[in-house]
């Protein structure tokens, strides 16, 4: 058996109070080995993004177990988990989130930036090396305005892996995308994946793109149904 990357133990999350409380997640468990390929599914509304955001480090549960690397994240202050985020978690969004004034480079590895305090002769040269293996050898030094929508996607994912996390939050990162371009994308996904062994979580409302994830994990009512 694999070991776990991470496992959640009856995680409630509740927004609001009295009679505007909404309890959005009602005890749901989960446990991921490393090196899954996994799509989240479900409607809209059963809890996906914000059991994603959990994951992420980037909202505490109201209660309920959170580990990942043998680390209790619910325990955690808010200098601990932004340190582990930023070394262990890497995020791919729907609209890519890109600076528009950096070049597809800039944008690579400015998570790398942002952690070491400046540009870094190494730092560039992984991000030329991860942006050659998205194909965007040609496009390095382009503002990240002038590349296309999939080209975006990829320069996306690339600084999502630009710090070697172990897991990557994809969510919904084919939805703004067209067919090809959401092929391309994550066909590069399970690349790097197979290669690396990087373990993904790609939240989904596309059955084909769910189809070619090796696990699907169903979400419905604020807990795992499938």
């Amino acid at each position: 058996m694999t070991d776990a990357l991470l496992q959640v133990n009856d995680l409630v999350k509740t927004f609001g109070s009295g009679d505007a409380e909404t309890r959005v997640l009602r005890g749901l468990s989960l446990r991921m080995d490393k090196g899954e390929l996994s799509a989240l599914l479900g409607p809209s509304g059963s809890g996906k993004s914000t059991l994603l955001t959990i994951l992420g480090t980037l909202m505490q549960p109201t209660s309920g177990g959170h580990v990942m690397l043998g680390v209790d994240l619910t325990t955690a202050n808010d200098r601990a988990l932004t340190e582990f985020r930023n070394r262990h978690i890497g995020f791919v969004f729907q609209f890519h989130n890109l600076l528009p004034d950096f070049t597809a480079l800039e944008n690579v590895i400015f998570p790398t930036a942002v952690r070491e305090g400046r540009e870094t002769a190494a730092a560039r040269a992984r991000g030329r090396d991860l942006l050659g293996r998205m194909g965007l050898a040609d496009r390095v030094d382009f503002p990240s305005t002038n590349l296309s929508g999939g080209q975006k996607q990829r320069v996306a994912v690339a600084r999502a892996l630009m710090n070697s996390p172990e897991l990557v939050l994809a969510d919904e990162p084919t939805g703004n995308l067209d067919r090809a371009s959401a092929i391309q994308v994550m066909e590069l996904i399970g690349q790097i994946n197979r290669d690396e062994g990087t373990t993904f979580l790609i939240s989904t409302h596309d059955e084909k793109i769910a189809a070619t994830c090796r696990r699907q994990i169903v979400v419905g009512d604020g807990v795992v149904t499938g």
